[in-house]
């Protein structure tokens, strides 16, 4: 399994059409075969600031993914929305270290 974590900054005032327009790229990203979640948290320090929390069955899936015309589409408003480029961070457990505290 895959974990992205993907943060975006929302430009000021575009925070309602961005929560419009990701709603069907959710769902359509739900709809694939190798999502195992796909969840989108806003941050309560910050209302324009937003978390992208995503599990794939495998690095397959996340490709099918980036290549799919939901996300395509999605990846070509950004500039819309976003004040600046997402940061992203790809997690895989089988790479996890264990900390004692």
């Amino acid at each position: 399994m895959i974990t992205i974590v993907a943060r975006n900054l929302v430009k000021p005032g575009m925070r309602n059409e961005f929560l419009m327009a990701v709603e069907p790229l959710i769902a359509a990203s739900r709809a694939e075969s190798g999502n195992i979640s796909y969840d989108l948290y806003e941050d309560v320090a910050n209302p324009s600031a937003f978390c992208f929390i995503e599990q794939w069955r495998d690095a397959d899936a996340v490709a099918l993914h980036n290549a799919s015309s939901h996300f395509a589409e999605w990846m070509g408003k950004k500039a819309d929305w976003w004040s600046r480029d997402r940061s992203t961070v790809t997690l895989r457990p089988d790479r996890k270290q264990s900390v004692g505290i």
